[in-house]
């Protein structure tokens, strides 16, 4: 009987040497004489163990990690006698780090070959799709509309009511685009999709070309993500081989198909309209609004624009219903997110669970607390532009409201933490820097804004006193917040302030400092 044996292929195993370890685990097995079929998947997203080694039993998937290429011998030995081995994780699905969860997005990654179309339908693909072709397109936006999702990513707009404006549109072209410009701090969940299950996205920008009457998609991937632009081709060629793309989506006689697109390497291109401009071939440059996308985008006709996490979930909610999907969260936030444990945390990886969890359970029930072992101090959430909270409000839901009830965003899902060492002053520099450095520069309040609140900053460094730079800083902010075109300027001040409200002693330090002096 042929042993079958799973390695992720993820960015991040790559990164600690999962393909050596397969390439000496196959050399080990064939010198045995051993068959062996070894499937390279994606990451369950259990970071600290990649590479993990998954080995098909009667009883399951029993997992090993970390295991390097010095491990191999000694683990095909306990493979072939029956016996423990010391890097034995056990059942991979009793691993409490995913035992805890709630996996619908990330249900098939870890666990499939994401370049195999029949994998990918012998665990459920294409099911949504399936009843998708069966409903009209009202019907499937109405699906999307009552699940409760919305976009994940910065406002969280509802899905549904951009799939039903640009339903309404009279066009003789329409188009969907996936916004996988993944810049987020802290954040990997689009990649890991990508790269994992990317068959998964491809049905769900299908069900959404098929909901509005569009007939062409296009993806815009980051440009630093190389493997994910390559596993996401070869699933788009995959696709269109099987039938799935083209101009009969799976026998049903509506047409679909999707261009993929590399990125610019600009941050602002995250931005919806900068990232239509690059699509265009123009310099992504924010552009004014109304028009809305939904009625104006890509090419000057409706276009729906969503990130990878939003059209990825869409596939569930078509092949289970509505209600089950939002069966799951709190209050405005339906379903589920996954959150991303990144920065100083000691078990870093991906949590997809139902909105309402805690910080404080995200980064301590799951990720351990800090990997330096010092107490934490501060996390930002939501990417660059989020804001900071202290420990004092680690208590807060991560859902919409509440974390916008706190002056927050959720955002993407990525949760950096930072432990004691950390100085705030600094980082609330490095807001207004990061803007100064990634702003498409069209309008003033984010070009200049975000300078001149560099220069404050440098002065409160310097040792001045803080009182009229901090003042200073905070009309800078309202200035940026209230006169931005986008969420470049508007949200920079969101870690700028949370800084200064939460950790002020920080902005006082220079003035001790040049005191001692």
């Amino acid at each position: 009987m042929t042993m079958r044996i799973f390695i992720s292929k993820d960015a991040a195993a790559l990164s600690v040497g999962a393909d050596k370890v397969a390439k000496t685990l196959s050399a080990e097995l064939a010198s045995r004489g051993i068959a062996a079929d070894i499937v390279r998947t994606g990451s369950r997203g259990l970071f600290w163990l990649e590479p993990m080694v998954e080995v098909a039993t009667a009883a399951g998937r029993i997992a090993y990690g970390p295991v390097t290429s010095a491990d191999v011998a000694s683990l095909v030995d306990s493979l072939t006698a029956s016996g423990m081995h010391p890097l034995c994780l056990g059942p991979v699905d009793a691993i409490p780090y995913l035992a805890k969860q709630e996996r619908l997005t990330f249900a098939r990654v870890g666990v499939i070959d994401p370049t195999s179309v029949a994998d990918y339908i012998a665990h459920g693909g294409y099911e949504g799709l399936e009843k998708a072709i069966a409903l009209s397109p009202a019907d499937i936006v109405e699906e999307v509309t009552k699940s409760g999702l919305r976009g994940r990513g910065g406002a969280g707009f509802p899905t549904g009511i951009k799939w039903k404006t640009v339903l309404g549109a009279s066009a003789d072209q329409k188009y969907i685009v996936c916004n996988a410009d993944e810049g987020d701090s802290g954040t990997f969940a689009d990649r890991m999709i990508m790269e994992g299950d990317p068959l998964l996205l491809v049905e769900g920008m299908t069900i959404a070309g098929l909901a509005v009457g569009a007939t062409l998609g296009y993806i815009y991937i980051r440009s630093e993500y190389p493997h994910a632009f390559r596993a996401f081709q070869t699933a788009v060629d995959a696709a269109r081989k099987a039938g799935y793309l083209g101009a009969s989506v799976a026998g049903s006689g509506k047409a679909f198909d999707i261009i993929v697109r590399l990125g610019a390497g600009a941050y602002v291109c995250g931005e919806e309209t900068a990232l239509l401009e690059s699509l265009e071939g123009k310099r992504g440059i924010v552009r004014a609004k109304p028009p809305l996308p939904a009625l104006k985008g890509l090419f000057g006709k409706p276009t729906v624009i969503n990130n990878v996490l939003s059209l990825a979930a869409v596939p569930h909610i078509l092949a289970d219903g509505w209600k089950t999907y939002a069966d799951y969260g709190m209050g405005r936030s339906r379903g589920t997110l996954p959150f991303q444990l990144a920065g100083n945390i000691k078990f870093g990886g991906l949590v997809e669970k139902a909105f309402g969890l805690s910080i404080h359970e995200a980064i301590y029930e799951f990720g351990g607390g800090t990997r330096s072992g010092r107490p934490v101090r501060a996390v930002q959430i939501g990417g660059p532009l989020g804001a900071y909270f202290p420990s004092s409000l680690f208590d807060t839901a991560l859902d919409y409201e509440a974390m916008a009830a706190k002056k927050g965003m959720l955002g993407h899902g990525g949760i950096v933490v930072f432990d004691d060492t950390v100085d705030l002053a600094a980082q609330a520099r490095f807001a207004f820097e990061f803007c100064v450095k990634e702003s498409c520069g069209k309008c003033t309040p984010c070009r200049i804004g975000s300078t001149r609140g560099v220069e404050t900053i440098d002065r409160i460094l310097a040792g001045e006193d803080p009182a009229k730079p901090l003042a200073l800083v905070r009309d800078l902010s309202q200035t940026m917040l209230d006169g931005s075109l986008c969420a470049m300027g508007g949200l920079t001040p969101y870690p700028v302030l949370s800084a200064i409200d939460h950790f002020p002693e920080d902005f006082q330090r220079g003035l001790t400092r040049v005191a001692a002096e």
